[in-house]
């Protein structure tokens, strides 16, 4: 995530005129006619399942015939543990803080929530877990490390939201869906209950060959100061070279970049095998906002960033056998006659199922239409993969009349920033029951899919 309003400069061009959609298209799309086996014909069952539901809705848009968006939150599982300063409560809280928050506030869950993958809290060395799981040990990652419980904790959690918690003792960890504060109290992971919606993963990692996996070395600035803030740091210079970017994603000479590269995705690998053991779909989110700076894998090459998605996917689906997934390509918010626009780093339909954005200016300017429609010829769902505003509010300003994402998740406390959402948006978001999706409530949602567990109320 980059954590800023989106461009206000940008947004008073819009409201004036000067921004349009970078194509005019008929009032009807064409309809989607994907499906996750044309990428993988190994998907599994409930993949293809989530897939297939997610088609149809935007199908539903494209055709008009009553499109439908289902309603997601984010959690920042670290923060939400560790900071002391983050979120509504102006201290630490417990894992899913914000989802529940939702429950709290409208009595009705998420019907999606996304975790996030790296990196550690605080000064932390590499890659290492908190509890020992089967699917770490190989890696002979150290244990014990209490700023990777969050790593755990957003992991039970979303097995929470799929399969529900607390559940009987089926193989899985946690199923009792406690977890352990630092000062040693409990708390009950915010998972709701019974199964209750669709996850996904998105993956803040540390540049490949970092000693420290922490958030200052996913950043190609200075951490406190992005984005515009000091480049003058050695790993900032580091990661905004093009040149060692190359060396990452050289998997023909095979350099010591692109073995420190697949060493941390065999990190993501083994957390994501847990879901795939358990046929969990997994909306994966890697390297977002590639058309920006301020990530170390953003700003580069065309070329050379969909080369680290390639070696990325191959990886994780052809080397790991991962066919749970569900890839996600979300750039950010894009100036449609600017630089920035992402079309020449996308990685082909081939190599992902959902296109999507970061927007952190959706309401007030509108612009959210002009990613809506801008990713249309993709012929994919389209998906608002990160926001601080909830779609509708109470003052009856409605994004989703014209634009109808599949998905349309919240990014972590941006929830219950008064400046951006008040209680009274959340509810009207919540309750706009004839176009919007929140959480179900059945059981064995996971083992038995039926969408009809996440409903319009």
């Amino acid at each position: 995530m980059r954590r800023r309003t989106f461009m206000a400069a940008a947004g008073a061009a819009v409201a004036a005129g000067g921004l349009t959609a970078p194509v005019a298209r008929a009032a009807v799309a064409p309809p989607v006619g994907a499906k996750l086996t044309d990428r993988d014909p190994l998907a599994s069952a409930n993949a293809r399942a989530v897939y297939a539901h997610l088609v149809a809705m935007e199908n539903a848009a494209r055709s008009g015939s009553r499109p439908m968006t289902i309603i997601g939150q984010h959690i920042e599982t670290q923060n939400e543990l560790y900071n002391a300063g983050y979120g509504d409560t102006g201290g630490a809280t417990f894992s899913g803080y914000s989802y529940k928050k939702a429950r709290d506030i409208t009595g009705k869950l998420s019907g999606f929530v996304e975790i996030d993958l790296g990196p550690g809290y605080g000064a932390t060395g590499g890659w290492g877990t908190y509890g020992d799981r089967d699917y770490n040990r190989a890696l002979g990652l150290p244990t014990g490390l209490r700023q990777w419980q969050y790593v755990d904790d957003a992991v039970d959690l979303a097995f929470g939201v799929w399969k529900g918690l607390p559940r009987a003792a089926d193989g899985t960890y946690n199923p009792e869906g406690v977890m352990t504060r630092l000062d040693g109290t409990t708390a009950s992971l915010a998972n709701g209950g019974a199964a209750a919606g669709i996850v996904g993963m998105s993956f803040h990692q540390p540049y490949p060959g970092s000693a420290l996996k922490s958030f200052s070395r996913v950043l190609t600035q200075v951490e406190g100061q992005h984005p515009g803030g000091s480049t003058s740091s050695p790993v900032a210079t580091l990661t905004t070279d093009q040149t060692w970017f190359d060396r990452v994603v050289d998997r023909e000479s095979d350099t010591p970049e692109y073995r420190a590269l697949l060493a941390d995705l065999e990190y993501l690998a083994a957390a994501l095998s847990y879901f795939a053991r358990y046929d969990i779909p997994v909306l994966l989110r890697p390297y977002h906002e590639m058309n920006g700076g301020w990530f170390w894998w953003g700003g580069k090459t065309p070329a050379s960033y969909k080369k680290l998605w390639a070696i990325t996917y191959d990886f994780l689906v052809g080397t790991k056998g991962l066919h749970n997934l569900i890839f996600v390509w979300s750039p950010n918010a894009w100036q449609p006659q600017g630089g920035d626009v992402p079309w020449d780093h996308y990685p082909g339909g081939d190599r992902v199922d959902v296109v999507g954005v970061d927007d952190y200016s959706p309401s007030a300017s509108d612009l959210t239409h002009v990613y809506y429609t801008g990713l249309a010829d993709y012929a994919k769902p389209r998906m608002l993969a990160e926001t601080f505003d909830v779609p509708v509010t109470a003052d009856l300003t409605n994004a989703l009349t014209r634009s109808p994402w599949v998905i349309w998740s919240v990014w972590g406390d941006g929830l219950t920033r008064t400046s951006v959402n008040t209680n009274a948006d959340v509810k009207a978001t919540y309750y706009a029951a004839d176009q919007v999706y929140t959480g179900g409530a059945g059981t064995g949602f996971g083992q038995n899919f039926a969408w009809g567990r996440l409903h319009a109320h």
